[in-house]
């Protein structure tokens, strides 16, 4: 492992520290530190504030319920929704998006993405890998690991990587370090507090199961709340339980780092203030609270209304200096009730994505962020026979905004039933690869080194998306 040390840095309590940049080691036909250092400094993004949020459908969006109507299919495929016009000439999406609509030309929209592995679980769009890949030396590790590992944070105490993520996600195979090792994963607050998503008792008992070998959580409710962020000695406390339980899970490698990344906390506020919404202006807070009036019969799996807030939350975080955030709307699981649970969910996407966009826009920040959403799969063309779409991983929709892309455009293309992609097929690495590449590393270039010692590139397939980039 390579560091590079930068100038001491002394808080207000005169404590001094230094910033650095941790490189992973640098293999044959990986860039060199010389390309490294150049390219942070042609791009700024040593200084910038480069960063990505990865939105998690959870459960699979239904294709042709969002962005790829068929109005013209037969009733058993094309729903109960009404395609409305968007600011893009000859583009549709769904009568429930219509923020979207107004919007449209901030966005790619991607109705063509194929190579969906068909499992219920968030992996395939945390990293662009199949689980079970390198699966015998800890897997792949997903997207905010890399980065956690090659740039770090844009601020010291910051986590680099923040994962949001509830419900299905975080029990199945949610963001994780791979076999970068337990020191990159992610910083996961505890959310329930905030935003409430029922699991169902089958789910439960599966979280319960996973125990602390699926993830190491500093949690916001319960013995270590936000405010007690502020006290040294309660959250030191409280990482005197995180360090045994670390233990048991053989996990003592990573302890300097949580360590670490515990004081940087202590040293500013400003990491804990961006997980505190009682802190941002009262009508910004408004902006990205959905309207609970219009949204009616919340299904128990459903997000809730207030889950806008999430977006409003991953802005925050960025600006704290963050460089990914994951966060999950829920509900998209659809095998009954279909359409009832689309008239809750996308309106809260609806509200949150633009509030989310519009913001970045006005804070000159839409250029340096990049956006994806997706879910694991899309849903069947037709309806079954409880008013639901049962899975589909033929092909699903995308879409992209942010992080300087060429914006306003429709890629790819289906059949007459949203089947099957007839043109323009994408891949989760082509994404990925354009992810990489926004935030100033290329896949094809840049190495991470697996247990073995031997680097591994970012990623072992997929370009970035040509007519965007």
């Amino acid at each position: 492992m390579l560091r590079i040390t930068g100038q001491p840095v002394r808080h207000c309590d005169g404590v001094t520290r230094r910033e650095f940049l941790t490189a992973g080691a640098l293999g044959v036909g990986s860039l060199t530190l010389a390309d490294l250092l150049r390219a942070e400094s042609e791009s700024g993004v040593g200084s910038s504030r480069k960063a990505i949020i990865n939105v998690h459908l959870d459960g699979g969006p239904p294709q042709m319920d969002m962005i790829d109507l068929k109005p013209d299919a037969p009733s058993e495929v094309r729903g109960e929704f009404s395609p409305i016009s968007t600011v893009l000439p000859g583009f549709q999406v769904s009568e429930l998006m219509p923020r979207l609509a107004a919007t449209a030309d901030r966005y790619v929209f991607i109705r063509s993405l194929v190579g969906s592995a068909g499992a219920h679980d968030a992996f395939q769009c945390q990293s662009g890998f199949g689980k079970s890949d390198m699966a015998s030396m800890g897997g792949r590790p997903a997207v905010g690991c890399v980065v956690n590992k090659l740039l770090g944070s844009v601020t010291d105490p910051a986590p680099a990587f923040i994962d949001m993520m509830q419900g299905r996600p975080l029990v199945r195979h949610s963001a994780r370090p791979g076999f970068l090792g337990p020191t990159y994963k992610p910083f996961r607050p505890e959310m329930s507090a905030f935003f409430k998503r029922d699991l169902e008792d089958g789910m439960k008992t599966e979280l319960t199961n996973q125990g602390s070998n699926h993830t190491t959580r500093l949690k916001l409710d319960g013995e270590l709340t936000a405010d007690r962020l502020a006290s040294r000695s309660q959250l030191l406390a409280s990482l005197d339980t995180l360090r045994r339980e670390v233990d048991r899970s053989g996990m003592m490698d990573a302890m300097d780092h949580f360590t670490q990344q515990a004081a940087g906390i202590l040293l500013s506020g400003t990491f804990a203030d961006a997980l505190d919404l009682s802190r941002e202006d009262p009508a910004v807070v408004e902006k990205f609270t959905a309207d609970a009036d219009a949204i009616k019969g919340r299904h128990v799996t459903s997000d809730e209304p207030r889950s806008s807030l999430k977006f409003l939350m991953a802005r925050r975080l960025i600006e704290a200096g963050v460089r990914c955030v994951s966060l999950t709307i829920a509900d998209f699981d659809t095998h009954s009730d279909n359409f009832n649970r689309m008239r809750q969910v996308l309106p809260i996407l609806d509200h949150g994505l633009h509030a989310l966009v519009m913001d970045l826009e006005e804070r000159g920040m839409l250029d340096d962020v990049s956006i994806v959403l997706w879910g694991e799969f899309g849903r069947t063309p037709k309806i079954n026979g409880k008013a639901g779409r049962d899975h589909w991983p033929q092909v699903s929709p995308a879409m992209l905004v942010g992080g300087g892309i060429r914006a306003g455009q429709v890629l790819g293309a289906t059949d007459r039933t949203a089947s099957t992609a007839t043109r323009r097929p994408i891949s989760h690495k082509d994404i990925f690869a354009t992810l990489y590449h926004n935030i100033g590393l290329p896949a094809e270039r840049t190495t991470i080194v697996d247990p073995s010692g031997r680097p591994q590139y970012l990623l072992d397939g997929g370009t970035p998306i040509r007519e965007i980039i």
